[in-house]
């Protein structure tokens, strides 16, 4: 039985078998790809240029704008490359390096989402207390702890994960290397200690879940008890886009991996990570900027400054 040792690529899930459609989906992803780079470009230039921009909740849409590049930049060239080129092939160290950042990405984002959620609890429920508990030093702090757990979390899967025994074959049943994709290739029992780190994760994620909502249920507490018909509007103009973004990423992300046994499929499976893993970084900066005036007119003068330069 070959072992993980003797497996030098592994084999893709492809997203067409015949060439008019693998174009197709080239030229598909190929746009939403450089739909999610300048839209998230774009947000990370108008933070950085404007100071009326430098605030909290900017500075969290920031690192939430270079987590999305890095997301999507992780699995749809590959994807893209073997849909060009008709094949399906990645090498054993192109897997293990896409599934430590996908992991790595993945768990600093939500890490993130959460944080952010706090931003917009403490701003519409403590606004008094606002600008010391959000100050410049506790800020960086937090963007630290997402970016940092989510390195710890990718060495930890990445470690586990590429140190058992593949015996299955070679073939990933999604168009990016994924750790449940690469277990069902092990035949080692060593597996279960990369099951319980999952559970473990899991348990983490599942964490933070709960703390988004109940957050959301104190903010819109606070939002109904606001007298003035124009603080309700700014209020759920800062948490609304907000909230649309979890619920993308949490509901497709939880709907992939809870779904019954019974209804999976490979088409399914692979509908289902593009939805997760690709829709979210290129929405992500169209959701923010749709209902958030300060943004948008910073956007517009980036654009006119581009145009007429």
């Amino acid at each position: 039985m070959p072992n993980s040792s003797s497996v030098s690529e592994l084999l893709l899930l492809a997203f067409a078998d015949t060439r008019e459609l693998q174009l197709l989906h080239f030229g598909l992803f190929l746009g939403i790809y450089l739909a999610a780079l300048l839209g998230n470009g774009l947000i990370l230039t108008a933070v950085a240029c404007d100071h009326r921009l430098h605030t909290p909740m900017y500075f969290f849409l920031l690192n939430l704008a270079l987590l999305d590049m890095g997301c999507i930049s992780t699995t749809l060239p590959k994807a893209m490359a073997n849909t060009l080129w008709d094949t399906r092939a990645i090498s054993y160290q192109g897997c293990a390096a896409q599934l430590f950042f996908i992991a790595f990405l993945f768990e600093a984002e939500f890490s993130l989402l959460t944080i952010m959620s706090y931003d917009r609890y403490v701003a519409i429920c403590k606004p008094l207390h606002y600008g010391s508990l959000l100050g410049t030093r506790a800020c960086a702090k937090m963007a630290a702890a997402a970016w940092g757990s989510g390195f710890l979390n990718a060495v930890l899967h990445t470690a586990n994960t590429f140190s058992l025994p593949l015996c299955q074959g070679n073939a990933v049943d999604q168009f990016f290397c994924e750790i449940p994709q690469i277990l069902k290739l092990s035949c080692s029992d060593a597996y279960l200690k990369e099951v319980g780190a999952l559970v473990f994760n899991i348990s983490l994620v599942f964490g933070c879940f709960v703390f988004i909502v109940l957050s959301y249920v104190q903010i819109f507490r606070a939002v109904l008890r606001m007298p003035s018909e124009q603080g309700k509007h700014k209020a759920f103009s800062m948490c609304l886009p907000h909230l649309a973004v979890v619920s993308l990423f949490v509901s497709t992300a939880m709907f992939a991996y809870l779904k019954p046994p019974s209804i999976s499929s490979p088409s399914l499976d692979l509908m289902l990570a593009v939805l997760y893993s690709v829709v979210p970084p290129a929405v992500n900066p169209l959701i923010y900027s749709m209902r958030n005036q300060e943004l948008k007119a910073t956007l517009k003068k980036l654009i006119l400054v581009v145009i007429f330069t």
